[in-house]
């Protein structure tokens, strides 16, 4: 008896640890689980150029050139911020003077939300071509939880080349000869910036005497417009250019002009000019320049739909005739930047849940589908609206064809009668670091607190319920209701044998008296 009673104690013992010790480490794996999802929402530092431009550097100068660096955390400041360019490994990567072996800078802290800056002396050396480059830096720093943060960032600028020495000038009464450089404004200046576009003038040749002189008249580009401004891949515009004589006392005629334009195309069947004329010909003809005069030409050209976005030389060849009837040949070239529109689609919104109470937070969720040839860069979506707080979320770069997602937490800040109009931003940058947004709408119920807490409390009592230890408590009460049918047992059988005694000792005192009989 004393044995079966120490073997249900140690099983009630038993039972009991075990509804112990449960709690406590579901407890635990939860807290280890939002530790985890609130190092995932930490972004890394973005950097920007200040006022957002792309700094021009002229041969042999140096420039400083200072860049803004953001913590888009809201609530961790970073350490240790380090940004440091990539010096690459050719002079085609990095067009500067390469003085030191590294040249990162480090800022101590930046707090949440907060943005620091650093600048950079840089020297362009005497060899660039005037053009555009792309420049890289690596971004790192340190959350305040340890988390090491890294990213990379492009940045553009533009390049100057040293100007070419001119030689003295000839003694012709004005004319300039073949291989003398013009001197009028804007000649000697071969490449604008790279989103303005640009030309150059070649050399010329043939002609004949020019009162008894050798000089012959020569035909400058001095600029070229388009109209409109921008010219977007696919559609028409109208290209001007605009030219010079540069001859004091000869003028010129019976101009042709022809552009070619470079071939782009990925195969056989997409193969053609970057731009073709809108109708008719490349060629266009003009009667004449007179000495020291000036004259546009223009014709309506399409850009092809596929070009990719950056600017694209176009050759200009040009025939014409001095005052004795000799052919004179020159040539010159432009530069036409393209644009490709940004083309993006949303998923539908997928909100969890779609009612909230004032206080409680819904996640919100979708896709950004980059449809279009450009890649977007610094990607930021920011949710707006009177029934919730401001909130900001930082997608990154998203590459052309690819997919990117967009997921926010938003706190509820003022009941509605019924779903109520949330505002969604996206802002994105381009290659030259032009800012554009879109808007998106999604519709979202908030109510009053009291219902948030009653509908918390019936979470509770349920999760509660979920959490109650009923195989411990089942085995218990069974274990209970043994022990209480084994003691009912045990004095019903005491109770029997005593009756058994007190009538064999009746039985004996009534013995006697029998005998007697």
């Amino acid at each position: 008896m004393r044995a079966l009673k120490r073997i249900l104690t140690g099983i009630c013992m038993m039972a009991v640890m075990m509804t112990m010790v449960m709690p406590v480490k579901v407890q635990a794996e939860s807290v280890d689980a939002a530790a985890l999802i609130d190092e995932e929402l930490l972004v890394p530092p973005a950097v920007t150029s200040e006022n957002n431009t792309a700094p021009t550097f002229k041969a042999g100068e140096a420039k400083e050139w200072k860049l803004i660096i953001h913590n888009n955390n809201n609530n961790t400041s970073l350490t240790n911020v380090r940004i440091e360019p990539k010096l690459g490994d050719t002079n085609e990567e990095w067009p500067f003077k390469t003085e030191w072996q590294d040249y990162g800078q480090t800022i101590g802290e930046i707090a949440a939300g907060s943005t620091g800056a650093v600048s950079f002396t840089f020297e362009q050396r005497e060899d660039v071509p005037t053009s555009r480059y792309t420049l890289l830096f690596n971004v790192s720093a340190v959350s305040e939880s340890g988390q090491k943060l890294e990213t990379s960032q492009r940045f553009y600028v533009n390049t100057t080349a040293k100007p070419e020495e001119k030689p003295a000038p000839s003694q012709d009464n004005g004319d300039q000869s073949s291989n003398e450089p013009s001197s009028v404004p804007g000649d000697d200046i071969d490449m604008l910036s790279a989103d303005a576009g640009g030309f150059s003038n070649g050399g010329v040749s043939g002609g004949g005497s020019d009162s008894g002189s050798s000089s012959v008249p020569r035909v400058i580009v001095t600029g070229f417009t388009t109209d409109p401004a921008e010219v977007r891949a696919g559609s028409n515009f109208v290209l001007t250019i605009h030219l010079r004589n540069t001859s004091k006392k000869t003028g010129v005629k019976n101009m042709l002009f022809d552009l070619n334009a470079p071939t782009e195309g990925s195969d056989e069947q997409t193969v053609a000019p970057a731009f073709l004329p809108a109708s008719g010909s490349s060629s266009i003809y003009l009667d004449g320049i007179k000495a020291d005069g000036t004259a546009d030409i223009s014709i309506q050209l399409n850009a092809k739909a596929d070009l990719l976005q950056k600017p694209y030389s176009v050759d200009l060849s040009m025939k014409y005739e001095d005052a004795e009837g000799s052919q004179i040949d020159a040539s010159s070239s432009l530069s036409i930047p393209v644009k490709q529109d940004a083309r993006f689609e949303f998923s539908d919104f997928e909100i969890s849940p779609e009612s909230i109470s004032v206080g409680d937070e819904a996640n919100v969720m979708c896709s950004l589908y980059n449809l279009g040839r450009i890649k977007l860069y610094n990607v930021k979506a920011t949710f707006e609206g009177a029934c919730i707080e401001k909130e900001e979320v930082f997608v990154g770069n998203v590459e052309s064809g690819a997919s990117a997602s967009i997921d926010a937490m938003l706190e509820g800040a003022k009941a509605t009668g019924g779903p109520a109009k949330v505002t969604m931003t996206v802002s994105y940058e381009d290659e030259a670091g032009k800012i554009s947004t879109t808007e998106k709408e999604l519709q979202l119920e908030v109510m009053e607190a009291m219902e948030s807490d009653m509908m918390t409390g019936g979470m509770e009592i349920m999760e509660e319920e979920k959490s109650f230890p009923v195989l411990p408590v089942v085995m218990l009460v069974v274990i209970i209701i043994v022990i209480v049918v084994v003691v009912v047992i045990m004095k019903k059988r005491k109770k029997k044998q005593k009756l058994n005694e007190e009538e064999g000792l009746l039985d004996e005192l009534d013995r006697p008296s029998e005998d007697e009989r």
